[in-house]
């Protein structure tokens, strides 16, 4: 999978990569929180908390990714095109 985005957060950095099949992955701690259609779906999932909750590394408790303050528009996250 090829990484495109990154956004730092609090609890450690999600990115949004490109499968093969051309679909888009949310990912955090090398594990994929979903696949959608397109890279703006992927980063509306995450900001509202509806992708597959991840866990804190440090915590082990799961995650509300809409209080994180994630960019809503990718055009803020960090480009790795």
């Amino acid at each position: 999978m090829r990484v495109l985005l990154s956004y730092p957060t609090s609890v450690g950095i999600f990115d949004i990569g490109q499968s093969r099949d051309k679909r888009y992955h949310v990912i955090f701690d090398d594990t994929s929180l979903g696949d959608f259609d397109s890279v703006q779906g992927a980063v509306d999932a995450l900001v509202s908390n509806q992708t597959i909750s991840p866990t804190d590394i440090e915590t082990k408790e799961l995650i509300d990714t809409s209080t994180l303050g994630i960019a809503k528009d990718y055009l803020e996250w960090d480009s790795n095109y």
